[in-house]
């Protein structure tokens, strides 16, 4: 290395130092001990355990051949429509499914006005109800 090169790391070194502090320009090794490196190890250890149990809800479930998260059949909104057994996918859906057992699309279909007939148990015979 030429000596501009030189004189050019330690004016970038200097102004670095100016602006960052002392540590900024530190060997990183210079402040490192081996209660460092434990509590280092000890972070990366439990870092991992975190991660693995995170993949673990990642997992992915073929549900109609579609891809889909592990975790999301443990939220109590994904659940199927009696009727047309579809997941639920909005809010409407909930609220159909939690007081009617069947998803928006199959309250405005078959529930909407009739509501006391639904309740006395009446269901449309379709092909994806019948046994």
């Amino acid at each position: 290395m030429g000596n501009k090169s030189l004189n050019k790391i330690a004016a970038i070194e200097k102004a670095i130092t100016k602006k960052y502090g002392s540590e900024a320009v530190q060997n990183p090794r210079a402040n490192w001990d081996e209660i460092k490196e434990k509590e280092y190890l000890e972070q990366m250890r439990e870092l991992y355990k975190k991660t693995n149990e995170n993949d673990k809800w990642q997992e992915k479930i073929d549900l109609n051949g579609f891809s889909v998260s592990k975790r999301l059949f443990n939220r109590d909104s994904l659940r199927h429509c009696s009727v047309c057994s579809s997941l639920a996918r909005k809010s409407l859906d909930d609220v159909c499914l939690l007081k009617y057992e069947c998803c928006y699309k199959c309250y405005i279909q078959y529930v909407e006005d009739r509501e006391e007939r639904w309740k006395k148990g009446w269901r449309p015979k379709n092909e994806n109800n019948q046994k």
